[in-house]
């Protein structure tokens, strides 16, 4: 389903996309269109676009192009696939319950989800909020351990 959405695989073009998305909520998924998850969670936004259309841009954003490498690194992308939202060129947080408020690690479990935290995001960003609470109970929300090396 990777094909219904565009895809970026330039920095330029993921600068344009941020700074032109104007009153409206950016949802890119970085991440491989070979992998089985980064798949699964394709098909959910896919199927989503239209619902959200009206509040929100959904784009892909592939992980081993090389001009994306600054995105990676700056928002410290390790696990595919990593969902990261913006609205009106600023970061949006969102407070899930796990330790890595600044972007959704992992698929979500249905289309309704996907459409209820770009909503709940679309809700705090229009009331100047730049932190939002996660809709979702917590077991429906992916858990991944994070080890940190050479501390």
């Amino acid at each position: 389903m990777s094909y219904l959405l565009p895809n970026v695989t330039t920095k330029e073009g993921v600068d344009e996309l941020i700074l032109n998305t104007i009153d409206a909520v950016l949802v890119l998924r970085v991440g491989r269109a070979s992998d089985a998850v980064c798949l699964q969670l394709d098909d959910i936004l896919s199927k989503a676009v239209r619902e959200v259309s009206k509040f929100a841009k959904i784009a892909l954003v592939d992980v081993d192009s090389e001009e994306i490498q600054v995105y990676v690194k700056y928002f410290d992308i390790t696990l595919i696939p990593a969902t990261l939202f913006f609205f009106n060129a600023e970061h949006m947080k969102m407070d899930s319950g796990t330790p890595d408020h600044t972007k959704w690690i992992g698929a979500f479990h249905s289309k309704q989800d996907f459409i209820d935290v770009v909503e709940t995001i679309y809700r705090g960003a229009m009331k100047g909020k730049m932190i939002v609470t996660c809709p979702l109970p917590p077991e429906r929300i992916p858990k991944f351990q994070l080890l940190y090396k050479e501390i």
